[in-house]
């Protein structure tokens, strides 16, 4: 009786051991999100990382440094990407101090107990990119060694580690035998490709890849959809040798780490830095396709089968994006705007489960956000033939976010008119509702009612700190103008 109750002992121990054991493999194989900010109204970056915080967000990639973004990570455990814009590529690569002093004021001032968890710093993004046409060629690797080796010479660089998030242009497999083994590197940049990996393997840090199936079916109207996500038709198959592809992701990886083993890397760390799927601004763009390629997304990447060159591993991936960027430029399309989980103002846009067990889970939205009055800016229903529609509209569309109105989006079924009142009022949202950005020459007037319908809704800006400043500088400039009406007049 005895040696039965010590090996039911045994064995519940060894059961709470696995649960243990799992809740920290889970944990320390998590997916991860990039946050943009965008935006041209922003939440505060504090509540946006208590949310995180609530809904079990461990691992976050920040596309520049930011103080009050990085402040509001301080003490969280949070790991933290922390990236360095294009545009600084040439400044970091021709003089190591210029990276000595970016990396002491933005990472090593936060790197002491209870700070900022870094894990990598993000030197560039895409910058490989073809269609920048060679711009940041010759800057690229020397940023990365000189960041690196700034890292180093503060002494955190065993710990924090510097990488290129690249796009997955950098690769390609010929059109003559579409399949992953017959990937390589492009021949214009190969040689730099491999004297980044090189470096790369050298400082012990990862090969970073941006990755996106959605563009897959933007670009070619007769790509199989079921191919984008991981739940497709078995019969929609991609076979290379004893390895079969159900799923453009896995192609699209795989190619990649055949071009590293060409290389001479076949080992290399992979992160995908980004991956995910828009819900608006484009006819596949939409809430429910999301759902499905970003719950797939992370029950594959979670599940430990990893792809068929890389069998048996955990994939790391960062989703894009946390929150939507309504300023974000449109010209690789209109869904660049729309790649978020969270809406602008930080509601969750549908269930989705970061740890991959529960695809039923539902996020909660980021507390404490405020929003403008109830009030909208429409084309005045008074109107029987609007002069000047078009230039009003194009006007108020250029200086806004009209990409919901776009070919398949959610408010393409408008008619004209509900067109021009969706762009007015996007106008006067982002003037932060002032009452001179609701006129456009006579044609357009306020309203209480909501012009929202089940598909398309017209939204009421965010209220941000700075907008609460800009409304008190107006009050008191009006004030101090009626103070010296009023002295002109009575002297």
């Amino acid at each position: 009786m005895t040696d039965i109750i010590l090996l039911c002992d045994h064995l519940f121990i060894t059961m709470v051991l696995v649960i243990v054991y799992m809740g920290l493999f889970v944990h320390g194989s998590s997916v991860g999100v990039n946050w943009g900010t965008m935006s041209s109204h922003k939440l505060p970056p504090n509540n946006v990382v208590e949310m995180m915080l609530r809904n079990g967000i461990n691992k976050v990639k920040l596309f520049e440094a930011d103080h009050k973004v990085l402040e509001a990570f301080i003490g969280t455990n949070i790991e933290v990407v922390l990236g360095i814009p294009n545009g600084m590529l040439m400044e970091m690569s021709q003089d190591p101090g210029n990276a000595v002093s970016w990396v002491e004021s933005n990472v090593a001032a936060y790197v002491y107990r209870g700070g900022v968890s870094f894990k990598y710093v993000a030197v560039g993004n895409d910058p490989l990119l073809r269609s920048y046409n060679g711009t940041y060629l010759p800057y690229i690797l020397p940023a990365l060694k000189n960041v690196q080796g700034a890292l180093n010479n503060v002494g955190i660089g065993s710990q924090i580690k510097a990488t290129i998030p690249s796009s997955a242009d950098i690769y390609y497999a010929p059109a003559s035998n579409p399949v992953p083994s017959a990937g390589d590197f492009r021949p214009d940049i190969r040689e730099l490709m491999i004297d980044i990996i090189r470096h790369l393997h050298s400082s012990n840090a990862p090969f970073t890849v941006n990755i996106y199936p959605f563009l897959s079916l933007y670009d070619d109207d007769h790509f199989p959809i079921d191919k984008a996500f991981f739940d497709g038709s078995p019969k929609l198959v991609i076979r290379d040798g004893a390895n079969v592809y159900t799923n453009v992701f896995d192609a699209n990886f795989d190619t990649l780490v055949w071009s590293l083993t060409k290389a001479g890397y076949p080992d290399m760390k992979i992160i995908v830095g980004e991956i995910g799927w828009p819900t608006d601004g484009n006819k596949n763009a939409n809430k429910k396709n999301a759902r499905r390629f970003n719950q797939g997304l992370i029950q594959h990447a979670l599940s430990g089968k990893g792809t068929p060159a890389r069998k048996g591993v955990l994939i790391d991936v960062y989703l894009f994006s946390l929150i939507d960027e309504n300023i974000k430029s449109i010209d690789p399309g209109y869904f660049e705007r729309h790649w978020g989980i969270f809406q602008f103002d930080g509601k969750p846009k549908y269930k989705l489960d970061l740890s991959g067990w529960n695809d039923n889970n539902s996020f909660t939205a980021v507390k404490g956000v405020r929003y403008m009055d109830k009030r909208w800016c429409v084309l005045s229903p008074h109107l029987k033939k609007p002069k000047n529609l078009g230039t009003s509209m194009d006007y108020a569309c250029s200086h806004s976010d009209c990409s919901a109105l776009s070919y398949g989006s959610s408010c393409n079924h408008l008619s004209v008119k509900e067109n021009a009142s969706y762009a007015f009022n996007m106008y006067y949202q982002f003037q932060n509702q002032y009452i001179t950005a609701c006129n456009f020459s006579g044609l357009a007037t306020l309203t209480d009612e909501d012009p929202s319908d089940d598909k398309c809704r017209f939204p009421v800006m965010i209220v941000e700190d700075s907008s609460i400043l800009r409304t008190v500088f107006y009050i008191l400039f009006a004030v101090l103008q009626g103070f010296c009406l009023i002295f002109l007049i009575y002297g």
